[in-house]
């Protein structure tokens, strides 16, 4: 690993934190595409490498300061935590038979579809309230 590289995953790793911290997200939405752009990677080994960083308990401590204010339903999130193990492993293994670039379409339609889905819903409700 040379310099670049080093402040490249430091960067990476600072903003997946951050955002995941603000917002909740990190893996997926925000180290994938960097991990692709800034390192080269394909999109099978940005995927692979996002899910070895996750694999830690790396928001533990976020995830404890939304607990200390009220806003951690363990319930749910246990629920959710068994069945995201067991759709990660399945998931996983068809991802590795896809072809990268239809990997990667899927991956950029998900994000559309969310990124819409999100803006139509923030500005029906902004007109809502006014």
């Amino acid at each position: 690993m040379n310099a670049t590289v080093i402040i490249s995953l430091i960067i990476i790793g600072l903003l997946a934190g951050l955002l995941s911290g603000v917002m909740g997200v990190g893996g997926g939405v925000i180290m994938i595409p960097l991990m692709i752009f800034f390192l080269g990677f394909s999109q099978h080994e940005a995927q692979g490498t996002s899910l070895a960083v996750l694999a830690v308990p790396v928001t533990m401590l976020a995830a404890y300061a939304y607990y200390q204010e009220g806003f951690v339903n363990w319930r749910y999130a246990g629920v959710i935590a068994v069945f995201f193990v067991i759709g990660g492993f399945f998931g996983s293994k068809i991802a590795i038979s896809v072809d990268q670039r239809m990997l990667k379409r899927v991956f950029a339609i998900i994000l559309i579809i969310i990124a819409v889905k999100m803006l139509v819903e923030n500005s029906l409700s902004t007109k809502l309230q006014e």
